[in-house]
This record gives structure tokens, sequence and C-alpha cells, in this order.
């Protein structure tokens, strides 16, 4: 029997952050990347798409632990954020640093572990 499971897979809700940051492809790609190098997960690649206007953001940051992943309602200062790390990384690292990079007023977070019927 092995202790191995496969992953944590993390939901951050993250409310109040300023609508520049949440519009800002850039920004959040170096704030998603800066969280997964905290969180010692390997990138791949990531890709990002801003909606324009005053839309917000889509994006992922592809690793080869899983993913990150990022959806921003700029209008309403609201980004979803989805960690997904598999192995002993801790998703909880990553979130906490995107959640400082985006100046969240106040965040909600998940931590669901999967696989777990595996073994």
């Amino acid at each position: 029997m092995s202790d191995y499971r496969p992953s944590a897979h993390g939901l951050l809700d993250l409310y109040g952050c300023p609508a520049d940051i949440l519009r800002d492809a850039v920004a959040l790609e170096q704030a998603l990347r800066q969280a997964a190098r905290n969180a010692q997960a390997t990138i791949l690649s990531a890709h990002f798409h801003t909606f324009g206007g005053h839309g917000g953001v889509t994006g992922v940051v592809l690793l080869a632990e899983s993913h990150i992943t990022i959806h921003t309602w700029a209008e309403h200062g609201f980004a979803a954020v989805d960690v997904f790390l598999c192995g002993s990384l801790q998703p909880q690292i990553a979130a906490q640093s995107i959640q400082a990079a985006l100046f969240a007023q106040t965040a909600q977070w998940r931590e669901y572990p999967r696989g777990e019927n595996l073994f």
C-alpha cells in the first residue's frame, strides 16, 4: 500500500482586489508564476487572455505537477483561482502568494484531496 496521494486541489476566491490588477494579464501571469515558484512547482508554460474593455482576464500556468488558473471579474473586484498540485506540494503556499499579489481584502480557501480512493 502506497502513501502517495495524487494531489490536493485548492479553490481560492479573492474579493476586493483592485480592478487595475485584475485587468492586467502581465501582472497576473507574473503573480501566478511566482506562486508556482513559491510552491516549488515546475513551470512548463503559460497562456493568458484579456477580454478587453473593462473586462477581466483568464489564464493558466501549466505545471509539471498540474496547473494554476485564474479568472477575474475586474468590475466586481473578484478573482477565482484554481490551484491543483500533485504529490507533496502544498497548494496553500501558492494561494497565499496570489492573495498577497492581488491585494485581496478578503479570501475564501477550500482544499480538496484528489484520488483518495486509489489505494
